[in-house]
């Protein structure tokens, strides 16, 4: 659970239960010295690959050292991670282990080694290692993605709020801060949380809430959002519908005397920005405006 602890961290977000764990963590201190070190990675003419090859020059030095130093893998590990983030979209870690990871805006697709299929909404990211994959079919993910697994071996996703376990199927994962929901589209899958463990068939989708369990049901065959660049919701609270807008169109949505615990049902586009804005308060009569010169967009009451 550290990993997943760090991509949240370095995603910005943990919740303050998660962020008083990451904080106990006792590379805490060390990791914070990284993240101020990253800062001035911010050149587009930052050389990834050139990064690569020192980390693996070190490990592989490291290796051949007798006595070696176990405090400093912990830093190579979260400094690898910093890498993987700014290289936005695949790069391959110490051989055996690779992370994909999208901004916002972006979404992606990715073939795993036994050619089950990954595509990633935006602002999300999955980890896993390809060594051993046949027998060990285990990826951690951080965000939403849409799986279609290949028959074999158990297959695994791994998030801070539950597991998913299945065989051969295709499911949606989806795992933001408070809000935690997998819809099954075909075979089954089992749900793990907290102790509880749900067996869902096709056409079912078990959200967690706020700590609040939800079941419901589905006519869809694919995620919206996979298929038509539709983000879709059903009974969810408006501040994971502004969270999500954020996520696609790369902006920041400020709110005034707005309740955002309110539930909303509804969807909007991801290809046009002004119609997706509209979506989201025409049917909550809000208005909104964008700040002079800024990449903020305010919603108030009419």
């Amino acid at each position: 659970m550290k990993e997943l602890l760090i991509h949240k961290w370095l995603d910005g977000e943990l919740n303050d239960d998660e962020l008083k764990a990451f904080k106990e963590l006792p590379e805490y201190a060390s990791y914070t010295k990284l993240s101020e070190t990253a800062k001035l990675f911010k050149d587009t003419s930052y050389n990834v690959d050139l990064e690569y090859e020192k980390l693996n020059s070190i490990l592989k030095n490291r290796k051949e050292t007798k006595k070696p130093i176990q405090w400093i893998r912990p830093l190579l590990q979260i400094a690898a991670i910093f890498i993987i983030g700014l290289a936005v979209y695949y790069s391959p870690l110490y051989g055996d282990t690779a992370t994909v990871k999208t901004l916002a805006s972006n979404s992606t697709e990715v073939a795993l080694p036994d050619n089950s299929t990954v595509k990633l909404n935006a602002a999300s990211s999955i980890k896993y290692h390809k060594r051993n994959w046949k027998n060990n079919r285990e990826v951690n993910l951080v965000g939403e993605a849409y799986f279609k697994v290949e028959k074999g071996s158990q297959f695994d996703v791994v998030t801070w709020s539950g597991k998913v376990s299945v065989l051969g199927t295709q499911f949606n994962v989806k795992q933001r801060v408070n809000y935690f929901e997998v819809t099954c589209y075909e075979g089954l899958v089992s749900v793990s949380f907290k102790g509880k463990e749900i067996k869902l068939p096709a056409g079912k989708t078990v959200k967690l809430i706020d700590g609040q369990l939800f079941e419901e049901q589905t006519k869809d065959t694919v995620p919206s959002w996979a298929k038509k660049n539709i983000s879709s919701f059903k009974s969810v609270p408006y501040a994971q519908v502004i969270h999500e807008f954020e996520r696609q169109y790369n902006t920041k949505i400020e709110v005034k005397n707005i309740d955002t615990t309110q539930l909303f049902t509804g969807s909007f586009t991801n290809k046009d920005k002004e119609l997706a804005l509209k979506s989201i308060t025409l049917p909550l009569q809000l208005k909104y405006y964008t700040k002079n010169n800024t990449n903020v967009i305010v919603l108030t009451k009419e």
